[in-house]
């Protein structure tokens, strides 16, 4: 990884880590999970819809046999991300939320072996199945003797399987669109889901802590925008699976915010087993590739 990537990567991962924070932050202060959602991608969308005004051209029509492909990314990537993320948080803490979207790679690993034809050895199926463990641990954490594991769990795996989806599919157009271009095509068409939430908007906005407000505001340019761009920007100069293994110091960032700002830290179960998936994961793409290579070897060479 070059040394832009390298910051870029850094600044993703810092700004993204701070999210959970700040979306606990905005439904602790009076905003609804469909209304903090709606705020923050408006927000994002009128921005990119400057720079597209902006001279320079910097943001083109996307061609049409691409449109199609942009939406259902940007619904995947976006839509059901945020939707998910931002309802799950509403009954597990903003470090548990990090940690279990740190199981990313988990999942892309999963899609790479079933859409890509991607071969896994005896260590990388193991790898994987600590990780599992892992997630399990970090949901047990969530919950008390009566209630068990925190429905939100389920939500937030679910924005993390999305996500994965986003990462591994987004690749092959920014081969075609530059990284704002593209960033800014599945902004505005993850947006569009979003509007259903409209109802009862502006009241709840007026009712929101002023501290509510300035976090969403902060998800709809940091987090939102900026963070995306700099992403794209990230897998455009180097190997996708060499910056996400970035994303693994993601969960750690969200623990440290919400523990200094929100003064919340996940139960003990939860953070052993964050340890558990996020080392998983960092085997699986260390020995579960070189496992890999011999596979292909012994294949090419009986």
């Amino acid at each position: 990884m070059n040394l832009k990537a390298f910051i870029l990567a850094s600044i993703t991962v810092v700004i993204w880590g701070s999210t959970f924070t700040a979306i606990s932050s905005g439904l602790h202060g009076g905003y609804s999970a469909g209304h903090l959602v709606l705020v923050r991608f408006v927000l994002a969308s009128f921005l990119f819809g400057v720079i597209a005004l902006l001279p320079g051209k910097k943001i083109s029509l996307p061609k049409k046999e691409d449109i199609l492909k942009i939406l259902l990314i940007g619904w995947i990537g976006i839509s059901v991300y945020h939707i998910s993320n931002t309802f799950g948080q509403l009954t597990v803490s903003a470090g548990t939320t990090g940690m279990l979207i740190g199981s990313t790679p988990i999942f892309t690993t999963i899609i790479a072996v079933i859409v890509l034809k991607e071969r896994l050895g005896k260590i990388g199926w193991t790898c994987l199945g600590l990780g599992f463990i892992g997630i399990l641990m970090i949901a047990l954490g969530t919950g008390n003797s009566s209630s068990g594991i925190s429905k939100g769990v389920f939500l937030i795996l679910l924005a993390a399987l999305s996500t994965a989806i986003f990462f591994v599919f987004q690749k092959p157009l920014l081969k075609k669109y530059n990284p704002i271009e593209l960033t800014a095509y599945f902004t505005w068409a993850g947006t569009l889901p979003f509007l259903i939430f409209i109802p009862g908007l502006f009241q709840e906005i007026q009712h929101a802590s002023m501290e509510a407000n300035f976090s969403v505001i902060y998800l709809g340019i940091f987090p939102t925008a900026i963070a995306y761009i700099t992403w794209a920007y990230v897998l455009s100069l180097g190997n996708a699976s060499t910056v996400s293994n970035m994303l693994y110091a993601e969960p750690v960032v969200a623990i440290i915010v919400s523990w200094l700002l929100l003064h919340e830290l996940p139960a003990s179960i939860s953070i052993v087993g964050g340890v558990v998936a996020i080392s998983s994961v960092i085997l699986v793409n260390i020995y579960g590739k070189r496992e890999n290579i011999l596979i292909k070897k012994r294949i090419q060479h009986p």
